[in-house]
């Protein structure tokens, strides 16, 4: 039995008669305390025998119910029941609980099942009335996903799918959008965190060093066609311009997304933006910190301030990067000889020759990752790093505005 949520006297009762040679399924509903109850199985066909019953937290009148096969929903306080299967193997569902914004199921045989962020069912009316919906998101927890240090295991050994690593983003669009479609991110004061879009350039996965591309996880782009759609933001800022993507060799199969090059966002309140057909809808979205982390939120704000810093310049710098390579093909003589100078390479002598763009953007972006690899405030030592690396960053790009001001000066195309 399952006591509402919302009302004194109502409650549900599951009633498994299996050992009564009754394959049937049995819910009964009472408003009134137990006086009288009203069968409710609507929806469920004959040999759905019911094991387990509740009531959303949440929303009124949407309650769960799991059979011998697989687990049912109703929007309407039990009067009509749909499947919700999914995935699911056909498999005894003895017990099943709401956490939070996620149902988790314990079956007979077959393990424990979590359908992860169940906010769209609860706004699902919501949704059937407009051409496109973004639904309030489930909070967000910034955690570090995968504590692996080896090599994974073969991709034949049988195992379980971990929960998406960031924040769960579901949209609805009643028919195909007729223009691309753009999901934004915005920090607590509206500057833009992160963009995506439905144009977004498809690279398919490839073997990159020491990790096979079917380690690798496909990229998510946003969808344009009618329907439900889930999208997941892994809570970091936009990856830097024209840095090299790298993996860790604990990899997950399917699922190894790039070492990041960009920030963590912080803990706190974001905005989501969806733009579909020229009109915007927005939502709140919280992130949270993982509870285990002990930082004071002034420490993890340094770290993400100096990391900030770190991030900005590499962008700068790899916008310069992007320009000097433009120019370098019709560069000749003494122009080009200084062109290839300035953007240098990573394994360039920094004893014998000065400072130059890539190296400079190369030890920034190894500072990054030094300052971005836990959840604690810089040492001392980082912060020395950081005041170092942006001095030499101001140096070469000052080598490169006089040198870009000679190629405009001679009315060069790029």
């Amino acid at each position: 039995m399952d006591a509402s949520h919302f009302d004194a006297l109502t409650a549900y009762a599951a009633i498994n008669t299996i050992r009564l040679d009754d394959l049937r399924p049995h819910i009964y509903r009472t408003r009134d305390g137990g006086k009288t109850w009203t069968h409710i199985t609507n929806g469920i066909p004959d040999g759905g025998t019911i094991n387990v019953v509740r009531e959303d937290p949440k929303r009124q009148g949407m309650l769960f119910a799991g059979s011998e096969q697989q687990v049912y929903v109703s929007f309407d306080d039990g009067d009509h029941w749909q499947s919700l299967r999914l995935n699911m193997p056909a498999s005894s569902i003895r017990d099943l609980i709401i956490k939070d914004d996620d149902i988790v199921v314990a079956t007979h045989g077959r393990g424990f099942w979590i359908l992860d962020d169940i906010e769209p069912l609860r706004q699902s009316d919501s949704a059937a009335k407009v051409d496109a919906y973004l639904f309030k998101p489930a909070p967000a927890w910034r955690f570090r996903w995968n504590k692996n240090t080896d090599t994974p295991l073969p991709p034949d050994e049988p195992g379980g799918q971990n929960p998406p690593d960031g924040a769960v983003i579901d949209y609805y669009l009643k028919s195909a959008a007729v223009s691309p479609i753009t999901l934004e991110i915005l920090d607590s004061g509206g500057k833009l965190v992160r963009r995506y879009s439905s144009t977004d350039k498809v690279e398919s996965p490839k073997d990159e060093g020491q990790v096979p591309w079917y380690w690798i996880r496909p990229q998510r782009v946003l969808s344009t066609a009618p329907g439900m759609h889930r999208f997941v933001w892994d809570l970091l800022y936009t990856p830097a311009p024209g840095v090299e993507r790298s993996y860790p060799i604990a990899a997950i199969f399917h699922d190894t997304p790039p070492a990041p090059t960009s920030p963590w966002a912080m803990p706190g309140q974001y905005t989501i933006r969806l733009t579909s057909n020229g009109q915007s809808t927005t939502q709140p979205l919280i992130v949270k910190l993982d509870p285990r982390v002990k930082t004071p939120t002034a420490g993890l704000q340094q770290q993400f301030d100096l990391s900030m810093a770190v991030y900005n310049r590499m962008v700068e710098l790899g916008n310069a990067l992007e320009e000097l390579r433009g120019y370098r093909t019709r560069l000749k003589d003494d122009l080009a000889k200084r062109a290839a100078e300035l953007e240098g390479g990573e394994g360039s002598d920094t004893v014998t020759q000065p400072e130059t763009l890539t190296r400079v953007r190369g030890s920034l972006s190894t500072l990054l990752s030094l300052l971005q690899g836990s959840d604690d405030a810089p040492t001392t030592q980082a912060m020395a790093a950081v005041t170092d690396r942006l001095q030499a960053s101001d140096d070469v790009l000052k080598r490169w505005a006089a040198l870009r001001a000679e190629l405009q000066k001679a009315n060069l195309p790029r």
